[in-house]
């Protein structure tokens, strides 16, 4: 049976330019995970950080489960994402440029039940970028109905 937890970030495109994608894995409570698969999760004004080596994602909303008892996870904590030695070396030496950052991209569960999130080093798009991309959103929509 295959999950049809997909969770987005729909701003994010709009907002940042894509460099490079990465797909981590989550350090999570049972409880999270449980309130992940009810698709009780947003990634809404959430990033990515460096503490001591590590990456972690500050910011991101997992809703308490629903039959959770006085043990139930915080909805806002820091969680720690799961990469590896040269994918988290590499994008620690990327984000010493300036306007570089990691953004979370999507939220989704792999074949095997474990939730996974789509990662991205992006920089940030000037009021003039988002415009274009705007008209290029549009002339692609015009191109498709004809």
């Amino acid at each position: 049976m295959k999950s049809k937890v997909n969770i987005k970030n729909r701003r994010a495109r709009y907002d940042y330019e894509f460099l490079e994608t990465f797909v981590a894995g989550m350090q999570l409570l049972g409880t999270e995970i449980k309130a992940i698969r009810e698709g009780k999760a947003a990634l809404n004004d959430s990033y990515c950080l460096f503490l001591n080596g590590e990456l972690f994602i500050r910011g991101m909303h997992i809703a308490e489960y629903s039959h959770g008892n006085i043990n139930n996870h915080e909805p806002y904590r820091d969680r720690k994402l799961l990469l590896t030695k040269r994918e988290l070396s590499k994008l620690e030496t990327k984000m010493k440029n300036v306007g570089n950052t990691i953004i979370p991209v999507a939220l989704f569960m792999n074949d095997r039940g474990l939730a996974k999130l789509e990662i991205a080093l992006a920089k940030g798009k000037k009021q003039f970028d988002k415009r274009e991309s705007i008209k290029q959103k549009d002339i692609d929509r015009q191109m498709k109905r004809l």
